[in-house]
C-alpha cells in the first residue's frame, strides 16, 4: 500500500486493526502518522521495541483501557524484535556485526505466534502500527528489508515508505509551496530539489523558510536562501556566466567559497554541464523533454530536472561560447593540478576570461 492510498483510508476513517509501516522515507510516515493522530479521539501511545519484548507488546494491546474505548499505539523500531538470528542476517552486510542492534529485548519464534494470533482477533477499538525504519527498499538493503517484511508476515496492511523520485519530489514541492504561498521560478524549484536530493523531509522545511521571504525566489536567489543548496549555487554560477555578468558570478563563487565547496569539483560539475549543453546545441534539441529523450536513448541517466538544467544552459550560450567555455575550463583544469597559489584565484580567472 501507498502512503497515499493509506492517508485516504484515514480520511475515510477505515483505520486498519494492526500495520507495518516499513521504510526509511520520513515525509510521508511523518504525515500518515499524523493523520492518524488528528483522526483518533484519544492521545497516541507509543512503545519502543528496543525496550518492550514483543510479547509485552501484544499483552498491552490486549488490555482494556479503563478511561476510553479506543487505543492508538505506535511501535518503534520494530526491526527489533525479531530474533537475534535474524537481526544478525540482516545486518550482516552492515561490517558492524549486531552491535548497533539493542541486545534486549530479543524475539522468538513464539512471539511470532503471539503477532499472528492477535491479528487474526485484535483487541476492538485498538489501533497497533508497527514502524520499521532502519532499512531501506533498494540495493543491499532490500534483502534486509524483506526478512522483516517476512517477520511480520501476518500483518497485511503494509504501507511502504519508498524514497521520492526527482518528478514525485518535484510535484509535492509544487503541493507544497501552493499550501504555503511560496513562489518559486521553474529553475529555482529544479534547484532545491536536486541540491536536496529529493528529500522532500529538507524541501518541506526549507520551503516553511522560503514563505518568510515574502517575494518570488528565482534561481540565483536560492543559495542565498538555503545555505546547504551548493548544487544550486553552482546552476546560479551558470545562470549568471550565461548572461555575462561578472559581478554577479564572482559573488556566487564567493557564495561557493564560504559554503566549503571543494571548487576542483565544482568545474568538474561545470564542465560536465557545458558538454551535455553542447551536446543539446549541436543536436538541434528543444525543451527539457528534448533533453532528456536524447540522453536517455544514448544510455545516459537523465532526470527532469537535471534535463532542465542543461536545456537552460544550452538556452543562454551559443555553441561558440560553449566551446570556448569548454576550452577555459580546460586550461583552469591544468592549472588546479599544477603547483597553484590558491584554487579559487585560478576560478576567479576563469570566470573573468570566460565573461570578457
Amino acid at each position: 500500500m501507498t502512503p497515499a492510498q493509506f492517508l485516504a483510508r484515514v480520511k475515510k476513517n477505515e483505520l486498519p486493526p494492526v500495520c507495518l509501516f516499513l521504510g526509511q522515507e520520513g515525509y510521508n510516515r511523518r504525515r500518515c502518522r499524523e493523520a492518524m493522530i488528528k483522526a483518533s479521539p484519544v492521545e497516541a501511545e507509543r512503545h519502543d521495541a528496543a525496550e518492550l519484548s514483543l510479547a509485552a507488546i501484544i499483552d498491552d494491546a490486549r488490555s482494556m483501557s479503563l478511561f476510553a474505548s479506543e487505543r492508538l499505539i505506535f511501535v518503534m523500531n520494530a526491526e527489533t524484535a525479531m530474533p537475534r538470528a535474524s537481526r544478525s542476517a540482516a545486518a550482516a552486510s552492515e561490517d558492524d556485526d549486531d552491535d548497533d542492534v539493542p541486545a534486549v529485548p530479543s524475539g522468538s519464534k513464539g512471539d511470532v505466534g503471539l503477532l499472528e494470533a492477535y491479528v487474526k482477533s485484535p483487541t476492538p477499538g485498538v489501533t497497533l502500527v508497527f514502524e520499521a525504519t532502519r532499512w531501506d527498499f533498494e540495493g543491499d538493503e532490500k534483502a534486509k528489508t524483506d526478512r522483516v517484511r517476512k517477520y511480520f508476515g501476518a500483518i497485511s496492511e503494509v504501507v511502504e515508505f519508498r524514497r521520492f523520485t526527482p518528478d514525485e519530489a518535484r510535484a509535492e514541492l509544487d503541493r507544497i509551496a501552493r499550501a504555503t504561498n511560496v513562489r518559486l521560478d521553474p529553475a529555482a524549484a529544479e534547484a532545491l530539489v536536486e541540491a536536496l536530493a529529493a528529500d522532500v523531509g529538507r524541501i518541506a522545511v526549507e520551503l516553511e523558510k522560503l514563505s518568510l521571504y515574502g517575494k518570488p525566489i528565482t534561481a540565483e536567489d536560492l543559495p542565498l536562501l538555503v545555505p546547504d543548496a551548493r548544487q544550486s549555487t553552482i546552476f546560479g554560477l551558470v545562470a549568471a556566466l550565461g548572461r555575462r555578468d561578472r559581478a554577479r558570478s564572482l559573488e556566487t563563487l564567493d557564495a561557493l567559497v564560504r559554503e566549503g565547496e571543494y571548487l576542483p569539483l565544482a568545474l568538474t560539475f561545470l564542465a560536465g554541464q557545458f558538454r551535455m549543453a553542447l551536446v543539446a546545441k549541436e543536436a538541434n534539441l528543444r525543451g527539457a523533454m528534448g533533453v532528456q529523450g536524447h540522453f536517455q536513448k544514448a544510455g545516459i541517466p537523465m532526470w527532469g530536472s537535471r534535463a532542465e538544467q542543461v536545456w537552460q544552459t544550452a538556452s543562454k550560450f551559443s555553441k561558440e561560447q560553449l566551446e570556448r567555455g569548454l576550452k577555459l575550463i580546460f586550461e583552469a583544469d591544468r592549472d588546479l593540478r599544477s603547483a597553484r597559489p590558491d584554487d579559487r584565484t585560478i576560478v576567479e580567472n576563469f570566470v573573468v576570461r570566460l565573461c570578457a
